[in-house]
């Protein structure tokens, strides 16, 4: 008869083969088993509630900056009321604030730019992501991208010296000899004007667009080109059949990216625009902006009335963002949504 064995086992599986373990072993197994199923919920619970936590952190430092501003902006809001955001008069000494002048001048600068930027950045995006062996592509992205870490005042300097005197000399005859016989090219040509901003905008906005498109090229699959290729497109068969379509959305967001960088420049913008709170159809004459003239004009402030007109138009800017945004990611769901349901 054969005997009992002194030591019970257990057959575990061990990678495609058996091993014995014993059952102290399967209880160490069992204790640490128990040990990771407490720790799991405690860090996902930690983890969530600081993820969480951030989020609201954010958002509520948003809501507190619009809340200090709209009480801030209360004289201005109950004495002007709707006709503020109207009104072309901005008139210090006698009191009068309207702020459509700077309204106008916010909305066409930063849409001048884009106008400008959107092509060069995508197409840098393209040269970097499609065309460019990857070393040499690394070294241009970070050539680029450090355009970012200019500081602006540094880049107003440069509008003032450099870019100003060549739109004036070099550009703008040519736009008044082709294209005169539209408002927007007719007028004085002194090189401080919206066209000098739109453009310093430009050149300040394209290494954000150039940065996000360039991620969003290269996170299209590869097996979208290789079958483009197999088909027998050429390079710009693919780039405008399998990537732009692939990454219109992310185009899209790359742009409005740059809309709200450039919405909110000011001291670059201040420097080369005139500081005119005029309505001008012309690009060549002065204009002003929402945030320059709050730099230009907070330190004046004399009166409350005129300390709260400009809080007001800090609001009005925070407004204009937002709606920005709102749009910009309604946008982007409707490009998402029409391409996942075809």
């Amino acid at each position: 008869m054969a005997s009992k064995p002194a030591k019970e086992e257990l057959i575990l599986p061990n990678v495609g083969r058996f091993q014995a373990a014993s059952l102290p072993a399967q209880e160490e197994t069992t204790r640490s088993w128990k040990r990771l199923k407490i720790g799991v919920p405690l860090g996902q619970f930690f983890f969530n509630g600081f993820t969480v936590t951030s989020a609201f952190i954010i958002l509520s430092l948003v809501l507190a900056i619009s809340a200090v501003l709209a009480v801030e902006a209360v004289p201005a809001l109950v004495r002007f009321k709707a006709g503020f955001l109207v009104g072309t008069d901005w008139d210090p000494v006698n009191e009068q604030f309207g702020a459509l002048p700077f309204i106008y001048g916010t909305a066409v600068s930063s849409f001048l730019a884009l106008i400008i930027a959107a092509p060069f950045g995508i197409g840098v995006a393209l040269c970097l992501s499609e065309m460019t062996p990857f070393w040499l592509s690394d070294i241009l992205g970070f050539l680029v991208e450090l355009l970012a870490a200019i500081p602006s005042v540094v880049y107003g300097l440069w509008g003032i010296f450099v870019l100003g005197p060549f739109l004036r000399d070099a550009v703008e005859p040519v736009l008044v000899r082709y294209l005169g016989f539209l408002p927007l090219f007719q007028g004085p040509r002194v090189g401080v004007s919206m066209l000098s901003a739109g453009a310093i905008l430009a050149v300040m906005v394209v290494p954000y667009i150039s940065a996000v498109c360039r991620d969003v090229f290269s996170a299209v699959p590869a097996g979208l080109r290789e079958a483009a290729f197999a088909l027998g497109a050429t390079r710009w068969e693919v780039v405008r059949l399998a990537v732009l379509p692939y990454s219109i959305s992310g185009i899209v967001g790359a742009i409005i990216l740059g809309l709200g960088r450039a919405l909110g420049e000011t001291i670059a913008v201040a420097m080369v625009i005139g500081n005119r709170p005029v309505i001008s159809a012309s690009l060549f004459m002065p204009s002003t902006t929402l945030a320059s003239a709050i730099a230009n004009e907070f330190t004046e402030a004399t009166s409350d009335i005129y300390v709260s007109a400009l809080i007001e138009l800090g609001l009005v800017l925070i407004l204009m963002s937002l709606l920005i945004n709102v749009t910009a990611r309604l946008m982007i769901y409707k490009l998402i949504t029409e391409r996942f349901s075809r």
